[in-house]
């Protein structure tokens, strides 16, 4: 099994690394061809990476130039999914070379193998394989694995339940104080992931569309989904919590989310790609944008049922829960009924400021929504589960509907919101950390609750950044590409 490092000497190794990395910015650090459009910066807590090519060129410097970054990455999945599965890591290695690899369009086997060369030359000794499940860290241990322990009858096995990550609106017409298309986003995971999902993507690839999008290392696609091409399609989407259902012989999600992005030039062209070859792993709600149109829609990806909405004057909000009554009974185990859950209660919020701020909504406002700490059930404002802006790691309840336990340490990690004029520009705003600007203190935490103390070799402060616009060809310093 490939392994970066041992734990005692990762932190020093990174820096090192992170240094050497630096130094490659603009493709100075390094005589390799491949290197010479590329480049990465830091601004506002994020990193800007800029890649373009082919597919093996955008991989490799994908990989070389966020070498720390992905070893860094690589230590936290594989301690958090070892850790709650209960299966080592050449369980996921060897998930990704059988089952996930041989559904690969050849495009991103390419990228995928890339990413690989590229940390390999800046010295992370991982392979593909190792990137490939990096890549499927959302729907593997959350979808694949639950339905393999109940076919495999795993009495002994842990619960796992798929998990209802983010919160998210999208609105037009008359509900925006433009009438243009207003869509927003905050990532909810633990904060072991969380506080490393800080990368901007900026891709620019030999076929298909641009691509601005947040990311997470070494991952090819957004993997909480949200970003902006060229063709002015804008996306995001939040899981449906509680899902059940995997096909083994379907396109990995990862691949298949990151080809919609890259390939669709209107909202039936993404509901088609990212339905083509659906495995149900990493099932989402996704809502989608066209700024061209004006319209908006819903797709409610299930495995069986896959029910979509659309309108040109109107919103949709998401936080985990699932809208249609045959994808709640057939596939959750989700009660649409408790109000006191955190999908439900941040549904009943979503509503509330939608309907509140209705021919008002802009991207200012948004910001303000994915801060917002209401709690609808106990109405009143305080930073939980049940808020937009989620801080499980203060809650005495946690999330049972996907097992996250009292004060797990996991909740709102950053946010982006963007309109159709930046839309046009592939142009978005962004605030790494908590989207209200709290921040996160690892040790004051793992003080407080030291149940949680396994993740303390690799659990960090999270520090909210500023609100910061991002731009597709933007150089260090707002600069653009000539």
């Amino acid at each position: 099994m490939k392994m970066l490092v041992r734990s005692g000497c990762v932190l020093g190794f990174l820096l090192a690394l992170t240094c050497s990395a630096v130094a490659a910015v603009a493709g100075s650090g390094s005589s390799d061809a491949r290197l010479q459009k590329a480049y990465r910066f830091q601004q506002g807590g994020w990193t800007y990476v800029h890649v373009e090519g082919s597919p093996s060129d955008i991989g490799f410097q994908h990989g070389y130039l966020l070498a720390p970054e992905i070893g860094d990455a690589f230590e936290a999945i594989k301690l958090f999914d070892t850790h709650q599965s209960q299966r080592d890591w050449e369980f996921f290695r060897t998930t990704a070379r059988q089952m996930l690899w041989p559904h690969i369009d050849a495009e991103y086997q390419q990228e995928l193998q890339g990413i690989a060369e590229g940390v390999k030359a800046h010295g992370v000794d991982l392979d593909v394989y190792d990137i490939v499940a990096l890549n499927a860290f959302e729907e593997v241990p959350d979808y694949y694995l639950p339905w393999l322990n109940k076919q495999q009858k795993s009495a002994k096995a842990p619960k796992l339940a798929a998990p209802g990550n983010c919160s998210a609106f999208i609105a037009t017409g008359g509900v925006t104080r433009d009438h243009q298309i207003v869509i927003a986003h905050n990532n909810w995971t633990s904060y072991l992931a969380g506080e490393r999902w800080v990368v901007i993507f900026d891709i620019q690839p030999e076929h298909g569309n641009r691509i601005l999008m947040d990311g997470f290392p070494g991952v090819i696609t957004s993997d909480d989904d949200f970003g902006v091409n060229s063709a002015g399609m804008m996306i995001t989407e939040t899981t449906i919590t509680q899902f059940e259902g995997w096909d083994p012989n379907g396109k990995p999600e990862f691949m298949r989310s990151r080809k919609a992005l890259q390939y669709a030039n209107s909202i039936d062209d993404y509901v088609r790609i990212i339905k083509e070859g659906n495995n149900g792993g990493y099932a989402n709600d996704w809502l989608i944008g066209d700024r061209k149109t004006g319209e908006i829609a819903y797709l409610e990806l299930g495995l069986k049922n896959t029910p979509l909405w659309r309108t040109k004057d109107g919103y949709f909000v998401s936080s985990n829960f699932a809208r249609d009554p045959k994808v709640i009974q057939e596939e959750t185990t989700f009660d649409s009924k408790d109000a006191s859950s955190s999908p439900n209660a941040r549904h009943v919020r979503w509503e509330q400021v939608m309907q509140q701020a209705k021919g008002k909504v802009d991207v200012a406002m948004a910001e303000g929504f994915l801060s917002d700490h209401v709690d609808s059930f106990e109405k009143k404002d305080q930073p939980n589960e049940r808020a937009l802006c989620g801080h499980v790691d203060a809650s005495p309840r946690g999330v049972k509907e996907w097992g996250w336990d009292a004060y797990n340490p996991g909740g709102a990690v950053q946010g982006k919101a963007m309109d159709s004029a930046m839309a046009a520009k592939m142009s978005f705003v962004a605030r790494a950390g908590h989207p209200c600007g709290a921040d996160f203190i690892a040790a004051d935490f793992l003080d407080h609750h030291p149940e949680f103390s396994w993740q303390k070799p690799l659990l960090r402060d999270m520090k909210a950044g500023p609100w910061t616009v991002f731009t597709s060809g933007q150089k260090e310093s707002g600069q653009k590409e000539q």
